[in-house]
């Protein structure tokens, strides 16, 4: 079972997610995804009264599901659309292959990813796509003094340049089809993105580092970008932003969970699940939660921001998980 995780609009009015640049790299997320879930699973049952006390819907109620696909919460874009035309907008997603997900299926994963950016939006492209490969981090190339981890969980091991390479080809189809006008990369310091500008066909315009652990950008990695036309951009994301555990949690049927998810199968538990089979799963409301091993592929972020006013009218996140038994 696929599941598409959705924030909408986190610069809507009344927005209580807003984070500080400062902020724990991935603390926006995760609490924009679960005041996403919490929006739209909590109900008084219809009541009105002063007694009537919100509860957790069970969630098929709040969710589309689609064949072997699972929105979360149901996606609607009818009203997300952007107000001005295209040409007012510079629109910029970030998109996170995350460890533990097939590499072989990077290219669906970046056309779906960007599909569901542009549907959000209702806009033919964006103005520049970053690519954040896992186990890949700026501060280990440059041996940067001092070092404070901030990266969480470490799931896999870095992948490799040519795996890398094999991927960005993906991005250059993207941009020869007008979908999107600029690339970029993340983490790379000298080295990395030298052997990266060497052998690709279409270089990336931006390296976007984290500083979190340096106090300054590295002489020879300023004399590469500035030679190679390669903007360097500052960023406070983490490689890995879902990790594993943090989606079974903002998924499960704990207190602050989503209720989609059920605890991990004892021996001897039965359950009833959306296909049929018998159930006796207590765990979550409706008694039918999902079962199986919660794996994220992907995360992509995305802003549109009004040249003239630099007001940022849409920013949100998708996230894709699989499921399986």
């Amino acid at each position: 079972m696929k599941l598409i995780l959705s924030t909408s609009n986190i610069m809507g009015a009344g927005s209580s997610i807003r984070r500080s640049t400062k902020s724990k790299s991935n603390s926006e997320l995760i609490s924009s995804l679960r005041s996403n879930f919490e929006a739209h699973y909590t109900t008084t049952n219809g009541l009105s009264n002063g007694d009537a006390k919100p509860v957790k819907a069970n969630y098929e109620v709040w969710t589309n599901r689609k064949e072997n696909c699972l929105e979360v919460p149901a996606l609607e874009f009818a009203d997300s659309a952007l107000q001005e035309e295209r040409e007012q907008y510079d629109i910029t997603s970030k998109l996170f292959y995350l460890p533990g997900a097939k590499i072989a299926e990077r290219e669906k994963q970046t056309r779906e990813a960007l599909d569901l950016v542009l549907q959000d939006l209702h806009m033919p492209s964006v103005d520049l796509l970053i690519v954040s490969f896992p186990g890949i981090y700026f501060d280990e190339e440059e041996d940067c003094p001092d070092k404070i981890s901030t990266r969480g969980p470490v799931e896999s091991e870095p992948e490799t340049m040519q795996s890398q390479i094999e991927t960005w080809k993906v991005l250059e189809k993207l941009y020869e089809e007008g979908l999107v006008k600029k690339l970029g990369v993340a983490e790379l310091g000298h080295d990395r993105l030298l052997s990266f500008l060497d052998r690709t066909q279409i270089k990336p315009s931006v390296d976007q580092i984290n500083l979190r652990d340096c106090c300054s950008v590295p002489k020879d990695l300023m004399a590469l970008a500035k030679s190679r036309s390669v903007e360097l951009l500052v960023h406070n994301d983490c490689s890995n932003i879902l990790p594993r555990g943090t989606t079974r949690e903002l998924l499960g049927p704990g207190e602050g969970g989503a209720g989609v998810l059920a605890e991990p199968t004892k021996t001897g538990d039965k359950r009833k699940s959306l296909h049929g089979e018998e159930s006796t799963n207590g765990d979550a409301p409706g008694g039918d939660a999902l079962r199986g091993e919660v794996q994220p592929q992907w995360v992509v972020k995305y802003t549109a921001v009004v040249k003239n006013r630099g007001v940022v009218e849409n920013k949100g996140y998708f996230a894709v998980a699989e499921v399986v038994e």
